[in-house]
């Protein structure tokens, strides 16, 4: 059964239960947002060959701490760092270390910013000098993947919805949808109510009102979707190898749409786009 509650009402997640935000909330989260949009734009010069991730993660502390902000993840259920970096075929939570980044390369970066209590939640892929077109074309189709996730959040629609309009755009292509990871709730909690698969049936799932908060957060694999946990107990890679890549955006249902938090303010969160411009 699903409740909607005011989200004030609300302090901790509860199965079931999800919250509608107001204009407080969703204030608060376009701030805390286009912080996070405007970190990962400022990393954009340190992704690149000879830089190792540990820079990445350093970087992006340092302007959280100089923006009155905090990274969430530091010191969340035992991570130690201020992103993830996810290279290549590893799906998500990529562990920053001091392993330079290699020409070819294809990274994503994922961050999110606390800011006056507002979580901002967004990644977006980098690509490392010149990548083989397989990695451009996962990219390319990554991105749509995610457009067409947000083109199907809107009153009326369900959480199904998003999903299947996901999966129809990366298996039109021959890729995968990963299972294993999921778009949540979010706003002043890290993690919320619901849940937002990126495959499923259309009008399955959850209804979406005007004031619920989420992330949508494809990850598109060129092989099989299936992935498995190394042995640190967060980094996340495909079973068979093959490229990985995810993009990621906090949005807010309206009472027409939805309104994206987490747009790049020098329009840099489609690399292959911004290449092209």
């Amino acid at each position: 059964m699903i409740t909607y509650v005011d989200a004030t009402t609300k302090a901790r997640r509860t199965a079931g239960v999800i919250p509608l935000h107001g204009a407080e909330g969703f204030e608060g989260m376009r701030r805390a947002g286009a912080l996070t949009a405007r970190a990962l734009d400022e990393l954009t010069p340190f992704v690149e060959a000879g830089v190792p991730t540990s820079t990445i993660d350093r970087v992006a502390y340092e302007f959280a701490r100089d923006n009155g902000a905090v990274p969430a993840t530091v010191f969340y259920k035992g991570y130690r760092h201020s992103v993830c970096t996810s290279i290549n075929h590893v799906v998500c939570h990529g562990i920053p270390d001091e392993r330079p980044l290699r020409d070819g390369d294809i990274v994503n970066v994922d961050l999110t910013l606390v800011l006056d209590g507002w979580h901002g939640d967004s990644s977006r892929m980098y690509p490392v000098g010149e990548i083989s077109r397989k990695a451009e074309r996962l990219i390319e189709v990554t991105y749509q993947s995610l457009e067409a996730g947000i083109a199907a959040a809107k009153p009326g629609n369900t959480t199904g919805d998003i999903g299947a309009a996901i999966q129809a755009v990366a298996e039109g292509e021959r890729m995968s949808v990963v299972r294993d990871f999921v778009g949540h709730g979010l706003g002043r909690l890290f993690h919320d109510e619901p849940n937002i698969l990126h495959f499923g049936t259309p009008g399955s799932g959850v209804p979406l009102k005007p004031g619920m908060i989420f992330t949508i957060e494809p990850m598109i694999n060129l092989g099989r979707p299936h992935v498995k946990i190394l042995a640190d107990g967060w980094t996340a890679v495909t079973r068979d190898r093959t490229l990985s890549a995810q993009c990621e955006h906090s949005i807010g249902i309206t009472e027409t749409g939805c309104e994206v938090f987490t747009l790049s303010p020098a329009g840099l969160f489609n690399p292959l786009a911004s290449r092209s411009a």
